[in-house]
């Protein structure tokens, strides 16, 4: 049985013990848990001496309060370099391997060698030994050797900061800020992680974050006529697109113009196709218009100039059509308005809207276009309500568009004179998804919306993206009658 050890206080509550007690009187602690002081010694002394090998405990010679004599202490090379501010360097004590062999030195540098790669660039390094006064030199590190080589007590244990290290710092003369160094470059900065070049593709060449598009959210306002156009919350771009402006008839009198269309995703280039089916539709009208030719026949030419700049995107090279022989060509949904100071005139292919609010609410709204799609077939034909129709996942295919590969086209034109004032709301399906029914459109329509359209059409695009935002959004609003230009959102 092992002998316990003698304390003379409990490890755990330091209350004094007396001899033979095998638990603490004041907590309780086993005694006989406490583990014994080992038989063992280590091989190496920190002071260099190796003992004999079992030596007992306090047999260890003492370390020499002074180094012992014929130590060499390492002084300056010829660079200035290789000096220590310590009284020991690690290579001065004597080691062994594992099996007892004494260990090799190093060899040491040559005469001449290169300084350390890690450079301190806030003040230089102390590269020359400065003499003293009775012409000794100084060694490395700021201290004196002492008569027989030795420094000074006091100064050899002193901490200084070394001047050379391992990693070597920043140059300060080079810029960190590498937002900097890309704007410097004419690039644009990454708004993820703000410090990568975006490349020509739109993505961080830092992080790989794809930056925002310009189309992803688009506003404005000309004149009376405002029109705002949101990615949404699911696609990963915005498909449709919207043209604004206004003119003046031969007679001098105001003539609003608002085109929104609406890519089809099936389709290759939905985004190219909207664009360029809103631009010519809206140069068409504008061209038009002033020359006199009636409204409603010239937003009929307006939907057929918007067809023919889709059709030309389709005309690829015969072998893109060899590697992708199953895509559609591009494609567009396009529907527009033409506000005079007593008419107005909407047109339209696809499933893209039109709906007429009234200023004066306790008149009845009303929707202006009929959709080409299965849903509006289905309730043509009596086969299904409105509200059945719609509720099928395939309300919204559409049956009309423009595009290459459509049906034989046929635009829709219709002609209004409302007796007051009100607002036409001009917009694709990403917005009428959450308010089909003109009612509904009307209650989301804020008041004021006919003196402040680009507010009012930002209330829109809100209301749509609160709903779900499941498809890019659009909206223009046209106040009727026309205005000037001078007239708009104060």
């Amino acid at each position: 049985m092992s002998q316990m050890p003698q304390l003379s206080a409990c490890p755990s509550c330091e209350e004094p013990l007396e001899s033979g007690d095998r638990f603490c009187g004041a907590c309780g602690y086993d005694l006989s848990a406490v583990p014994a002081r080992p038989a063992d010694n280590p091989t190496i002394a920190m002071n260099g001496s190796v003992p004999a090998q079992g030596a007992p405990a306090g047999a260890y010679p003492e370390p020499p309060s002074v180094p012992p004599a014929g130590t060499a202490w390492p002084g300056a090379g010829p660079d200035g370099t290789g000096g220590s501010q310590a009284a020991h360097l690690p290579t001065d004590l004597p080691g062994t391997d594992s099996g007892g062999s004494a260990l090799p030195l190093d060899p040491p540098p040559p005469p001449g060698a290169p300084p350390a790669a890690g450079v301190r660039f806030d003040h230089s390094a102390r590269a020359e030994a400065h003499p003293q006064a009775d012409g000794h030199p100084t060694a490395p590190g700021g201290y004196a050797p002492q008569p027989g080589g030795y420094p000074a007590q006091s100064e050899t244990y002193q901490a200084q900061q070394p001047d050379e290290y391992l990693l070597q710092a920043p140059d300060p003369r080079v810029s960190a800020d590498p937002a900097a160094q890309a704007a410097g470059a004419g690039g644009k900065v990454c708004v993820a992680c703000r410090a990568g070049r975006v490349d020509d593709d739109g993505y961080c060449e830092n992080c790989g974050h794809a930056q925002p598009r310009e189309r992803d959210h688009m506003e404005q306002e000309s004149g009376p006529v405002a029109a705002v156009s949101d990615r949404g919350l699911r696609h990963h771009r915005n498909e449709d697109a919207f043209a604004i402006g206004g003119t003046a008839l031969p007679d001098g009198s105001p003539a609003s113009v608002a085109i929104v269309c609406d890519g089809v995703s099936s389709a290759t280039r939905p985004d190219d196709a909207s664009m360029a089916a809103s631009k010519a539709a809206s140069e068409a009208l504008l061209a038009a218009l002033p020359r006199g030719t009636h409204p409603q026949q010239a937003m009929h030419d307006a939907i057929i100039a918007a067809s023919r700049a889709v059709n030309s995107l389709a005309a690829e090279p015969a072998t893109a059509r060899e590697h992708a022989p199953h895509q559609n060509a591009p494609a567009c949904t396009i529907v527009g308005a033409v506000v005079t100071s007593g008419l107005l005139i909407v047109g339209w292919v696809g499933d893209s809207r039109a709906y007429w609010v009234p200023v004066d609410r306790s008149a009845p709204p009303a929707r202006l276009t009929e959709d080409d799609s299965w849903a509006a077939q289905m309730v043509a034909a009596g086969l299904m309500s409105e509200a059945e129709a719609y509720a099928d996942e395939r309300a919204h295919a559409i049956t009309g568009w423009l595009g290459a590969d459509a049906y034989e086209l046929e635009p829709h034109t219709a002609a209004f004179k409302p007796d007051r004032p009100g607002v036409v709301v001009v917009c694709t399906d990403g917005l009428w998804n959450y308010a089909e029914a003109a009612d509904e459109m009307a209650r989301v329509v804020p008041l004021d919306a006919a003196a402040h359209p680009l507010h009012s059409a930002r209330v829109l695009v809100g209301h749509a993206l609160d709903g779900g935002g499941h498809d890019n959004v659009t909206v223009a609003l046209v106040p009727f009658p026309a205005v000037s230009q001078g007239a708009g959102s104060a």
